[in-house]
C-alpha cells in the first residue's frame, strides 16, 4: 500500500499542531497546579512541625492550624472551580441573558459565513468561518471584556481595603465599611460590593458572599480577601492590621505586574512582529507580483503550503506566547 507524502507531511504537522496546543494549554493548567500544592506545602512545612511540638490545647497552634486549613480548603475550592456561562458573562459585566448571547453568536456566524462564501466561493471554508463565528469570536469578546474588568477591579481593590483598614480603626464594624465601598467606590469595585452587601442583607453569611464575589471575579486578590476575613472570624485576631499588610501586598503584586511586562515587552514585539511578517510578505507579493503569487491559491502544491504554513504559523505562535506570558 502506498502513502501519499503529501498527506503523510500534513498528518506530521496537524500532530504537531495539536502537540503545541496541548503544551500551552494543558501546561499553563499543571503550573497553576503545582504552585498552588506548593504554597499549601510551604504553609505545611512552616506550620505543621512547630505545632505538633506545642501542646494541642495551645492557642497559637490551634490559629495555626485554623490558617493551614483554610488555606487548604480555599485552594482547594479554586483549583476545582470552573466558570459557567452565566458567571462569564457576569465577570465581563454584562447584564444579557444566557439566550441573547447565543443569538449575537448566530449573528456573528452568519456574517463570517456570508463574507467568507463571498470572498473564497468554498463551502468548507464559508463553513469552517461559521464555526469560528459562532464558537471562537463570541468567546474571545467576552474573554477580553473579563479581563478588562478583572484589571479595573484590581486597580481600585487595594483602596477599598485602605477604606475597611481606617474604618475598623475607626471603630466601624466591617459591614459599614462594605456599605461605604459599595457606595463610593468606582466600577467595577462598587458593584461587586453592593452584591455582597444586598446578598448579606438576603440572609447570605460573609464567608458565602465572598465566595460568589470570586466566582463572578476570580482573581487572587479576592482569594486573599476572602482568607484573610475567614481566618479572622474563625480564629479572631487584629483585622485592621491583617488587611493593612494585604493592601501593602497587593500594591507590591500591582508594582511586579508593572515591571515584568515593561520586561516582556520587547519579547512581545517581537512575537508580533515575526508573526506578522509572513502576512505581509504575502501582501506585498500580491501587490507588486500577482502572477507570482497566485500560484500558491490555484495549485494543489500550493494548497497544501498554505496549510502547513498556517499550521506552522498556529504552533509557533502559541509557543511564543507561552515563551512570553509570567503568571505570577
Amino acid at each position: 500500500m502506498a502513502f501519499d507524502p503529501l498527506t503523510i507531511l500534513i498528518s506530521l504537522t496537524a500532530a504537531l499542531v495539536i502537540a503545541g496546543i496541548g503544551y500551552v494549554v494543558l501546561g499553563r493548567k499543571i503550573d497553576s497546579h503545582d504552585r498552588a500544592s506548593k504554597r499549601v506545602a510551604n504553609v505545611s512545612r512552616a506550620t505543621g512541625t512547630r505545632v505538633s511540638r506545642k501542646d494541642p490545647a495551645d492557642p497559637i497552634a490551634q490559629r495555626r492550624r485554623s490558617i493551614q486549613d483554610s488555606i487548604k480548603e480555599t485552594e482547594h475550592k479554586r483549583t476545582k472551580a470552573r466558570k459557567s456561562l452565566r458567571a462569564r458573562i457576569e465577570s465581563a459585566g454584562l447584564t444579557i441573558p444566557i439566550q441573547t448571547y447565543y443569538v449575537w453568536c448566530g449573528v456573528c456566524a452568519v456574517a463570517l459565513a456570508i463574507g467568507a462564501y463571498v470572498v473564497s466561493h468554498n463551502v468548507i471554508v464559508t463553513a469552517g468561518a461559521a464555526g469560528v463565528g459562532f464558537f471562537g469570536v463570541p468567546r474571545w469578546a467576552l474573554g477580553f471584556l473579563m479581563k478588562r474588568r478583572e484589571k479595573a477591579f484590581i486597580k481600585e481593590f487595594a483602596n477599598a481595603l485602605d477604606v475597611i483598614v481606617r474604618g475598623v480603626k475607626s471603630g466601624l464594624p466591617v459591614n459599614e465599611c462594605l456599605k461605604i465601598i459599595a457606595s463610593e467606590s468606582p466600577a467595577p469595585v462598587g458593584p461587586e460590593f453592593a452584591e455582597l452587601v444586598e446578598a448579606q442583607r438576603l440572609g447570605v453569611t460573609l464567608e458565602q458572599g465572598l465566595e460568589k464575589m470570586y466566582e463572578r471575579m476570580a482573581v487572587p486578590e479576592v482569594n486573599f480577601f476572602q482568607i484573610v476575613l475567614s481566618i479572622q472570624a474563625k480564629s479572631g485576631g487584629n483585622l485592621s492590621e491583617t488587611l493593612g499588610n494585604l493592601a501593602r501586598v497587593l500594591r507590591d503584586r500591582k508594582k511586579m505586574r508593572g515591571k515584568i511586562e515593561a520586561m516582556s515587552s520587547e519579547a512581545k514585539a517581537s512575537a508580533a512582529i515575526i508573526g506578522s511578517l509572513p502576512f505581509l510578505v504575502m501582501g506585498a507579493l500580491s501587490a507588486t507580483s500577482p502572477d507570482y503569487i497566485a500560484v500558491l491559491f490555484q495549485e494543489r502544491a500550493g494548497h497544501v503550503m498554505l496549510i502547513l504554513g498556517g499550521c506552522w504559523m498556529i504552533a509557533g505562535v502559541l509557543v511564543m506566547k507561552k515563551m512570553i506570558n509570567f503568571n505570577f
